[in-house]
């Protein structure tokens, strides 16, 4: 069957032009029943040792993972009814299985004979570290329940993986279903000519003359930074804003019960595991002791950043009445005031910039900092099997020039892909026996794609996002660690998780390093200067309103899931306006329905954890200083490799941090990284 099913095929990388939809269910079931097999081979054989225990269970979970990883990806970037309709079929049979095999109660006691040994302490600290994580995840998936309890654990942990895929199919479908064909040019005045370039494409795509404003990212921000038609932002701000709502002018995907029912089930599980909340259950695997830890953190945020923000929105306000006569600015006017303030003020046009930072100088530039960094290369390779063309696969070759691992490259907008960015894993490191498994990731964005003569031009915020999910792919890719469930992201804390990719935001703001992934479209000029020198004096601008946002998210989040009560169930735009009362300074129309699209939190992995972004730049901030100043010794890169990227879960976050670093976290960079010391 391996043979003909290429999801099975035990190879370097997947068969990504063969992979049908029809593979996919028999191939699941079929990694279902290998994986039942090997654990059960465990668990018969009584054994008490490392080698007998936890590597063959890291063995199947591998071989696991490597079949279904495709599958997840492909529904992620190549939607198809055919597709969606197997994945859920697939998922729902393998989140069964998979909640199943976390109450494996001979597996459990398997492992913590291992722990008990007397030869563990002669285990080294990642293995471990990988026994104790191990157990931990038992406790969490409900392995000392019982009876009716254990079932309904069961229940719940299927129909929350259902219900989440869901939430995220009914966003992709919201953004789709909503298009504004446009005949006449002079009713995109203020949008540059490469945006346009790119809404003129989306029409062909439909087969229309003219442009299509569309809510693919590329196009939402073309709008609301540029089109000097205030109603046409606001079209597209509301339709935006309302996507999967009870609010939007095609209700048929609204995920508002969908919401209802995820709290509800989350609450539940916890509850049923002993926690009071599911934040509480949350923060188990994060480096936030608990709530209150968290908030209390993003209370003292949010106090520093106010004034900052409300003295930004008075002047955007004032700019926006004098400039442009609006009286009453609205959030849809917020970006396009925000545009015209940073040419008016600060001299930074960002069309202008997006003319050195055509997409493959950056892409070659980055690569150039990364080996600068870390001392490897990625080298494209020709002849792997993507799903799309434009996909591009990289391998990571090191000083030796041997080929350590590998990244696919899928980075702009198109139908039947969820928008953002991300990195996830294709497939881990693993050293089995004398078999070495390569470690390999998919990073994908949502940039502008080429439009005709016109090659991708990116935004300098684009260029941080890139860099941003580089980190964490380089997290994956340079790991050290053998073991899957300790090795690259795999087993860091969440709020940790993020140290990498902020970590690389900061070079797109180190002149150096900036400079080399810079070269204009037509002359190859490298970035001037004096633009350089503007953009920095604007890096702070409206930073206190960025800040709340991100704030105000997090906050929500955090005491959604932390106040949630069954019997008033999620209450979700009650608790957002509460949450705006107390920490924002602009308010968006009741209409608003920001939650409803909010994949990190109801169909991601984020839930009460949306906080660690703010967290983890708070170790980022402080990273960057000291890799500043250890770099200039030499030993910055080596350093920030060795303890951090190297290591994984090997560690606790903390005692990663504590080694390169030589002592705990300190908040002052974070202050001065956005304008608040």
């Amino acid at each position: 069957m391996a043979d003909l099913n290429p999801l099975l095929a035990d190879a370097e990388l997947p068969d990504f032009g063969r992979i049908l939809p029809d593979h996919v269910v028999p191939a699941t079931e079929r990694l279902i029943a290998d994986h039942r097999r090997a654990i059960d081979a465990v668990t018969t054989a009584g054994a008490s040792d490392f080698g007998s225990v936890i590597l063959p269970s890291e063995r199947a979970d591998f071989e696991l993972s490597r079949g279904w990883s495709p599958v997840s990806h492909l529904n992620s970037v190549a939607d198809t009814p055919a597709l969606r309709a197997a994945h859920a079929e697939a998922e729902e049979k393998l989140t069964a299985y998979l909640m199943e095999a976390g109450q494996n109660r001979a597996l459990h006691e398997a492992i913590g004979r291992v722990a008990q040994s007397a030869d563990f302490g002669k285990l080294s600290a990642p293995q471990r570290r990988a026994v104790e994580l191990a157990l931990r995840g038992f406790r969490l998936s409900g392995v000392a329940l019982e009876g009716a309890a254990r079932e309904r654990f069961l229940e719940i942990g299927v129909e929350l993986s259902r219900l989440s895929t869901r939430f995220g199919n009914a966003v992709l479908d919201a953004t789709e279903a909503w298009t504004e064909h446009v005949s006449d040019e002079a009713a995109l005045a203020g949008i540059p000519a490469t945006d346009k370039a790119i809404l003129a494409a989306y029409a062909r795509e439909k087969g229309l003359g003219g442009w299509l404003v569309t809510l693919r990212q590329p196009s939402v921000m073309a709008v609301l930074s540029h089109a000097a038609d205030r109603e046409l932002r606001h079209r597209v701000y509301r339709a935006y804003n309302t996507r999967a709502s009870d609010q939007a002018a095609a209700p048929d995907f609204d995920n508002s019960q969908r919401i209802e029912e995820i709290m509800a089930l989350r609450h539940e599980a916890a509850q049923l595991l002993g926690f009071n909340d599911s934040a509480a259950l949350s923060l188990e695997t994060k480096m936030a002791a608990d709530a209150e830890e968290a908030l209390t953190f993003l209370f003292d945020l949010a106090h520093r950043a106010r004034p900052v923000a409300e003295a930004e929105l008075a002047s955007a306000r004032a700019f926006a009445q004098e400039k442009f006569g609006i009286e009453e600015l609205e959030p849809w006017d917020l970006n396009y005031v925000a545009e015209a303030m940073r040419r008016t003020l600060h001299g930074v046009d960002q069309e202008a910039i997006k003319a050195y930072l055509p997409f493959l100088r950056v892409m070659r530039g980055t690569f150039q900092l990364i080996e600068r960094l870390y001392g490897v290369r990625l080298v494209a390779r020709e002849g792997v099997a993507t799903w799309h063309s434009d996909v591009v696969y990289c391998d990571l070759v090191d000083s030796g020039g041997a080929i350590v691992a590998g990244v696919y490259l899928d980075l702009y907008a198109r139908s039947g892909k969820r928008g953002g960015a991300w990195m996830d894993v294709c497939r881990p490191r693993f050293r089995d026996a004398d078999r070495f498994h390569k470690p390999v990731a998919y990073l994908t964005t949502n940039f502008a794609p080429p439009a005709g003569d016109q090659p991708s031009l990116l935004t300098h915020g684009d260029v941080e996002t890139f860099l941003h999910e580089f980190g964490h792919v380089l997290h994956h890719l340079l790991t050290e660690v053998d073991l899957p469930s300790i090795g690259g992201i795999s087993g860091v804390e969440w709020d940790a998780v993020e140290l990498p990719s902020q970590f690389m935001e900061n070079f797109a703001w180190d002149r150096a390093s900036l400079l080399p992934l810079t070269g204009h479209v037509e002359t190859g000029e490298p970035l001037p200067a004096d633009i350089f020198d503007r953009m920095l004096a604007a890096r702070h601008f409206q930073s206190g309103l960025l800040l709340l946002r991100q704030i105000e998210f997090a906050t929500f989040d955090m005491m959604l899931h932390r106040d949630f009560d069954p019997e008033q169930g999620a209450k979700v735009m009650e608790a957002l306006a509460k949450v705006r009362r107390e920490i924002a300074v602009f308010h968006p129309p009741e209409w608003n329905r920001f939650p409803h699209a909010f994949g990190h939190i109801f169909a991601g992995g984020y839930a009460a954890g949306y906080y660690s972004y703010l967290w983890a730049e708070l170790l980022s901030s402080d990273a960057f200083e000291l890799f500043g100043t250890a770099q200039a010794d030499g030993g910055g890169g080596s350093a920030f490799c060795r303890e951090i990227l190297a290591v994984g879960a090997s560690r606790t976050a903390a005692e990663n941090f504590q080694a390169f670093a030589g002592r705990p976290p300190q908040i002052d960079a974070l202050l001065r990284m956005r304008g608040l010391a």
